[in-house]
């Protein structure tokens, strides 16, 4: 049996997430597997807003940043499952749990976020979440969001 994954361009990112410059934070989102799993990329790059304060000289990714990209990510993921795709589909965190950073994200890197879905359905969901740079573990978190579906 062969598996279809879903993918996610920019064009459909923006028809399901509102964020938009300076805040849309993932370029693609590939292998969409349902509302399972799925993999965000982010293409690093040092025309970033917040490269200009953080730091000056030595240019590093806000980790607050990577976790909202992993969020972002999710959201997608549960906006293409779900046709939610020019739908004024909203996401709320209500948590975020066990967040660790292991090494420094910075222009030029292409930053991977891993996404399963541990708890779905309905207007609560919970994810955990692994970005990566070139296979090392950058940040890892568990979160937790309200799902403000459309009502029909």
């Amino acid at each position: 049996m062969t598996e279809s994954f879903k993918t996610a361009d920019i064009d459909l990112i923006q028809r399901i997430i509102p964020h938009r410059y300076p805040f849309l934070l993932v370029d693609r989102v590939v292998d969409i597997d349902g509302d399972k799993t799925c993999t965000g990329i982010k293409n690093v790059s040092f025309n970033e807003p917040h490269f200009q304060g953080h730091f000056p000289g030595a240019p590093i990714m806000p980790g607050v940043t990577i976790v909202e990209a992993m969020a972002q990510t999710a959201a997608v993921m549960v906006g293409v499952e779900n046709g939610l795709a020019d739908k004024d589909f909203l996401v709320y965190f209500m948590s975020i749990e066990s967040c660790k950073f292991r090494r420094k994200v910075v222009p030029g890197d292409v930053l991977k976020m891993h996404i399963t879905t541990k708890r779905g359905g309905g207007k609560v969901w919970k994810f955990e979440g692994r970005a990566e740079v070139d296979g090392e573990v950058a940040c890892q978190a568990s979160f937790t969001a309200m799902m403000d579906l459309p009502k029909e």
